[in-house]
């Protein structure tokens, strides 16, 4: 058996030594200094031994963990600018009214939360007197991802500001009528103030991460130069649980964002309780994120603690800090300070003869107050030293007190997160402390008044002056006045229209070769962001690489393996293409801030993901009802669309849903096109809409949704006729008739009108035919590239009804006059053309693939669902039956014929 306290081979033993004896001398020091002066003095000379090495820049594995002290010690500390009493005087105001508008909310009974920004008021104030660069200034100014609990706090300061008044805040989470406030940031609510929703949680750094990035992308492209711009994400450490808040530390690292700055908010609390009860989230997250290649600055402990250390002689102190769990520091901010002296300071004998030496007052100062996080001094440096890093995105970790300054019922309490609301004695209470000239007389009816100094007042005279020195309002959206893109030449699209003859082309590939003419525009082609999650050879789009590019800030230092090929792997700094490896997640974030380039940046681009349908929505549908509230506009393409178009794959990757999703979305366009025709129409539609000249009324924030198939077949010609067109885009044209198609029907034959979507129009077509030719039965055929979009004008037309106004559903119009029954098919399951059916004047049925899906050919699959062109005959022939326009024995006979 090994023996666990023998020393274990290292990487270092497969090196050669070259000379063993200077490395003994080494190891015998080590071993003196561990007998002679402990342990813990062995493990601090090793410590600063690293630190020296890495600063040095010699080579070596980085310390994962530093001592649970601040990063950047007082003597270190830069002289701060401003005036500290003024701006804390402006904090106070803040602290105040943001409790006060969650407190008078709470009458009404909806909510808010007051601790987490009791906790980050200085993180955010130092902030904005100092570094947050506005929009009016050069360039795009900053971007702040607000944490979303802490809104109230940014209203406050809006509020003083003069940007919002007391009916603003009298409406905080009272939007319905008129002039509210969302709850958390929210641009579709509050367009002019908010540029990103960062609720859900976890979002938000994602997303700060991916901004970033595509900051440096619209620069080396030469679509603009953002290269001041930094961004700003508040997070909460509760918050880093969640699997997207570091999903792309890494990429950050690997890419030097060093415009990019991670605020965590560690109050060491999350909803329930604490965030790390018996470990310590500080010292977790600083490994986390040095491992990854972060810069890290820890802000921990305020100005009061300087005396503490200057004590620690022995190094006990930090010792001990580094020991006890956070859930004992939260217990140690409630308690007095004779508990304090006996657990904290009396389990080790120097630390119970440093407390001799302090006061009670001293201790509470420590233990209750004073904390980095709480102090502008502490936060201006260590936003300093982020803003001044060079070569790596940084992180700081700044310790705060949840619900600081609200009171003892507040202060470190587990169910502050939950607590909406103080007593009028609470807040009298609150006002001492922070020495406000409210007045025992300013509280009507037991109503906590809002405070504001006057907006000639000193307070907001600095406020305003250091907002205008650093570029205007923050946080502000803009939404500039940009000129319509031009049309791509008409060429692009009409050559979907003659169809593809023989050849067999799959909608995927369609959609492929549109856009590779497309991004050769000379007016908008550069405008175009193709995004791929590691699947572009899968989608045709390799011929893509040698023209584009795709993107790198190194560009190709490698020489790549297909170098002698045509469609070579090509990397760029300028490259278009944004390749992302296997992260749907990553690859949403991509297209969000592309897809909001024209507020952030005035600068419009057309993003185009492309991805399995399966992967799309069920995976990241919260990041598309993101893409949503920050009032995105672009592409998304669910490719390998469909339950039975992907041979061979299996349940996991059958999307019979996606549709089902989407409609959820008020933002979403959705379009299930069966024909490459349909495509170049829908886009051409798209690119007018989200980036043209947009008609009265009509909303440009909007994202499209197309769903395209890997089936190879061949691509008919677009049909002649009026109409067809507005059809496509509005979700449903008549394809053709049995006439049309040539099948000669009887005068008198029964009719049925059959429904197809996607691939499903293909053996829908077929069905058409068999039912000619074996059944005697005329059938014509309608392709819906939008069931959504017809529901969606359906239910405008039933809610026009209720106003007043008569207007027929589309859906409606189109079939109107359309003989016999609707059957409706698609590769979805039935809910998908379900959706219209109330609205459908003839007898209505619907065939789809519900289920979970299987493993085997088209074939085998399509028959396994009923959708194949046999099982359309056979429910055909069930309509018309029960309608007597057919005999019944034709469905059993057509069963048994087909196998069914």
């Amino acid at each position: 058996m090994t023996d666990p306290n023998a020393i274990q081979p290292s990487a270092l033993d497969q090196l050669p030594d070259r000379d063993p004896e200077e490395t003994a001398e080494w190891q015998a020091s080590l071993d003196a200094v561990a007998r002679e002066a402990g342990p813990h003095r062995a493990a601090y000379l090793m410590r600063r031994t690293l630190e020296r090495a890495e600063a040095g820049g010699i080579a070596l594995p980085k310390l994962l963990e530093t001592d649970y002290v601040n990063t950047i010690p007082t003597s270190a500390e830069p002289d701060m600018p401003g005036d500290p009493e003024m701006e804390a005087r402006i904090t106070a105001w803040n602290r105040w009214n943001a409790a006060a508008m969650v407190t008078r909310g709470a009458k009404h009974g909806v909510g808010g939360h007051i601790a987490t920004f009791a906790s980050a008021a200085w993180l955010y104030e130092t902030g904005f007197n100092h570094f947050f660069k506005g929009k009016e200034g050069d360039g795009s100014g900053d971007q702040l991802y607000i944490q979303g609990h802490a809104s109230p706090g940014i209203y406050a300061r809006a509020f003083l500001d003069g940007r919002l008044n007391e009916a603003h805040l009298d409406n905080f989470r009272q939007e319905a009528g008129g002039n509210g406030l969302p709850s958390y940031p929210h641009p579709r609510r509050l367009p002019w103030l908010w540029e990103f929703p960062t609720v859900s949680m976890g979002l938000g750094p994602l997303s700060a991460i991916y901004q970033a990035r595509f900051n440096r992308y619209l620069t080396s492209r030469g679509i603009k130069d953002v290269s001041a711009s930094h961004v700003w994400a508040f997070l909460g450490d509760g918050e880093m649980d969640e699997p997207e808040s570091t999903a792309a530390i890494a990429l950050a690292a690997r890419e030097e964002l060093d415009n990019l700055t991670f605020v965590i908010n560690c109050n060491l609390q999350r909803l329930d309780g604490p965030v790390r009860a018996n470990f310590k989230i500080v010292q977790e997250l600083e490994a986390q994120f040095r491992g990854a290649g972060w810069n890290v600055v820890k802000t921990l402990w305020g100005t009061a603690w300087d005396e503490l250390f200057a004590l620690d002689t022995t190094g006990a102190l930090v010792r001990r800090l580094r020991e006890v769990p956070d859930a004992q520091v939260q217990t140690y901010q409630t308690r007095d300070a004779a508990y304090i002296r006996a657990d904290f300071f009396g389990k080790d004998p120097a630390l119970a003869e440093m407390a001799k030496l302090l006061s009670d007052d001293k201790i509470l100062e420590c233990f209750h107050l004073s904390r980095g996080g709480h102090e502008a001094r502490k936060v201006y440096a260590a936003y300093k030293a982020a803003v001044s890093h060079k070569g790596a995105p940084t992180v700081i970790l700044a310790q705060t007190v949840k619900g600081h300054t609200l009171g003892e019922g507040f202060a470190s309490k587990n169910a502050n997160h939950q607590m909406k609301k103080l007593t009028v004695d609470e807040f009298k209470a609150m006002r001492d402390r922070l020495d406000l000239p409210i007045k025992d007389s300013d509280f009507v009816d037991g109503v906590v008044p809002y405070g504001h100094p006057g907006a000639d007042s000193p307070e907001v005279r600095y406020l305003q002056e250091r907002r205008a020195a650093l570029g205007g309002p923050a946080p502000a959206r803009r939404t500039h006045a940009l000129a319509p893109l031009p049309a791509p030449a008409e060429k692009a699209f009409a050559a979907f229209d003659k169809g593809s003859g023989s050849q067999n082309v799959a909608t995927t590939m369609a959609f492929v070769r549109l856009v590779k003419d497309l991004v050769r525009d000379k007016e908008t082609g550069k405008r175009w962001v193709p995004i791929v999650p590691d699947e572009a050879r899968t989608f045709g789009m390799e011929s893509l690489f040698p023209s584009l590019g795709i993107y790198s800030p190194k560009g190709q230092t490698y020489e790549p393996v297909d170098r002698d090929q045509l469609m070579y792997y090509k990397e760029a700094k300028n490259g278009q293409i944004l390749n992302e490896g296997i992260t749907e997640a990553g690859s949403m974030a991509d297209f969000i801030a592309a897809s909001t380039a024209y507020a952030t940046h005035g600068e419009a681009m057309i993003p185009f993901y492309i991805f399995y349908s399966m992967f799309g929505w069920q995976r990241t549908a919260d990041q598309m009802w993101q893409l949503g509230d920050q009032l995105g506009r672009g592409f998304l393409v669910g490719a390998t669309a469909g339950r039975t178009t992907l041979t061979g794959e299996g349940l996991q990757h059958a999307d019979g849903h996606s549709p089902v999703i989407a409609a959820t979305n008020p933002a979403a366009l959705t379009y299930d096109p069966a024909f490459a025709y349909e495509i170049a129409v829908i886009v051409r539609e798209g690119l007018r809409r989200m980036y043209g000249e947009a008609k009265p009324g009509e909303d440009q924030n909007v994202f499209y949704y197309l769903t395209v198939y890997n089936e190879p077949l061949p691509q008919p010609a677009k049909p002649a006729g009026l109409g067809i067109d507005e059809g496509i885009v509005k979700g449903l044209y008549r394809f053709n008739t049995a006439e049309s198609a040539g099948l000669s029907p009887a005068a008198n034959a029964p009719r049925i009108q059959l429904l197809g979507s996607g691939t499903a129009i293909h053996w829908t077509l077929e069905a058409q035919k068999l039912l000619a030719e074996e059944w005697g039965v005329a059938a014509d055929v309608w392709s819906a590239t939008s069931w959504s979009e017809l529901r969606r004008d359906a239910m405008e037309a039933d809610a026009a009804l209720l106003r007043g106004e008569e207007r027929v559903p589309y859906v409606r119009q189109a079939l109107q006059g359309a003989e016999g029954p609707v059957l409706a098919v698609s590769d979805y399951m039935r809910q998908v053309p379900d959706q219209i059916a109330q609205w459908v004047e003839q007898d209505w049925s619907s065939l789809g693939a519900d289920g979970f899906g299987l493993s085997d050919t088209r074939e085998a699959a399509r028959r396994h669902f009923g959708v194949d062109a046999r099982s359309i005959v056979v429910a055909a022939l069930a309509q018309l039956a029960r309608r007597g326009e057919v005999k019944a024995t034709a469905v059993k006979e057509a069963r048994e014929k087909y196998g069914l």
